[in-house]
């Protein structure tokens, strides 16, 4: 049997297995060449893929569940993608594995040659850094303007806070450390002084009685958690905040102008930041939902009423429907929806899915199996 070569792998199929009983690898890899046999075509048949070395060696993870079985499935093909995608949706009609019934989903298709050019595209990056004796003159003229505004840079105080050697302002700007003073100052930020850590010093404290002051915070939660030390402690004005995931000391100049330029109230920043824990941009009021018997008996109702026909109904925290869906398009559905606090699912829970409704703040999904309980998600089985 030919092999395909792991360099000539253009795209990794990723599938998820679900079956209704004991399964074992053999019964995985046999039913994908068995009921894809004949579907697409003589060119397009697995087994005869696999001997021309344009699909690899098929991987197969299963574990067991109580009565079922539950797996990966990774698929490396050296199709193109009109072809991978073809094979990746042929798999999804297999509905027995072995001696079960079974459901299997694809999950993505990774390009694999995707992670292959970031690397080089990284390591380039890191050997053009490493060469010695450039002479392009703007690089040298732009070092020595960064050496001059960073030899400003001053300690203040006892705490030999580090600060932009401009405290006569009637503004000042606080960040966390001497790294994000340093890049405020390449900004051309003069009027700026950092806190050498999440403590608030004394020095600062006292800056604040006199001055007005914005507090520039990382956009994580670390950040918002000094923004609450610090504006409990000193007298704040404003608060603008990196974006998130970012860190003031890697903001380019043109980053840090905008988001100061973003800065609000300390009250309007800590209520925007709540709103946006909820993970929607929406005004809709979230509540939760009261399992009774009677809403129980109500999404039962659901779940029966779409029973067989392979979809999921998204409810509000009334219960009320607001969209049906295909079940595997829900997760998807769920980013562009809002108020999506149930839903109802003719179909097996996916850990992706789960995922997805993480992410949108959903309390509880009904559904018959699921591949996943490690969530604080409701999970009901009605």
């Amino acid at each position: 049997m030919a092999k395909v070569s792991p360099v000539s792998i253009k795209y990794m199929i990723h599938a998820s297995l679900n079956a209704e009983g004991a399964l074992e690898k053999p019964d995985v890899i046999g039913a994908l060449f068995g009921q894809t046999e004949g579907l697409l075509g003589a060119e397009l048949e697995m087994r005869e893929l696999q001997k021309e070395g344009k699909i690899g060696r098929i991987e197969v993870e299963l574990e067991k569940q109580d009565k079922r079985t539950i797996g990966i499935i990774k698929i490396p093909t050296a199709l193109d993608q009109s072809e991978t995608t073809l094979i990746a949706a042929a798999i999804e009609t297999i509905e027995r594995v072995g001696p079960c019934d079974a459901q299997i989903e694809i999950e993505r298709i990774e390009d694999v040659r995707k992670g292959k050019r970031d690397y080089i595209i990284e390591r380039a990056k890191k050997l053009m850094m490493n060469i010695s004796g450039s002479t392009d003159s703007r690089e040298i003229s732009n070092e020595i303007k960064d050496s001059t505004k960073i030899a400003s840079v001053k300690e203040y105080g006892p705490n030999k806070l580090a600060y932009g050697g401009d405290l006569d302002s009637d503004e000042l700007i606080v960040v966390e450390g001497r790294a994000d003073v340093v890049n405020m100052v390449r900004a051309g930020i003069q009027n700026v002084i950092g806190m050498n850590g999440t403590k608030l010093p004394d020095e600062i404290k006292e800056l604040s009685k006199n001055k007005i002051v914005t507090l520039f915070v990382d956009g994580d939660r670390g950040g918002k958690l000094i923004a609450q030390n610090v504006v409990a402690n000193a007298s704040i004005n404003y608060i603008a905040s990196a974006p998130d995931g970012k860190e003031v000391e890697e903001l380019t100049s043109k980053e840090i102008l905008m988001n100061l330029r973003k800065k609000v109230s300390a009250d309007k920043f800590f209520q925007e930041d709540k709103r946006r824990s909820f993970g929607r941009e929406s005004n809709v009021e979230v509540e939760e939902i009261d399992l009774s018997e009677e809403n129980k008996s109500k999404l039962k109702e659901i779940s029966k009423n779409i029973e067989g026909t392979n979809s999921a109904v998204l409810l509000n925290n009334n219960l009320e429907e607001i969209k049906e869906t295909s079940a595997k398009t829900v997760a998807s559905m769920l980013k562009r929806t809002n108020g999506v606090l149930a839903i109802v699912i003719d179909g097996v829970v996916t850990s992706s899915l789960v995922k997805a409704a993480e992410e949108s703040n959903v309390q509880i999904l009904v559904a018959k199996n699921f591949q996943t309980t490690d969530t604080k998600i409701k999970l009901l089985s009605l």
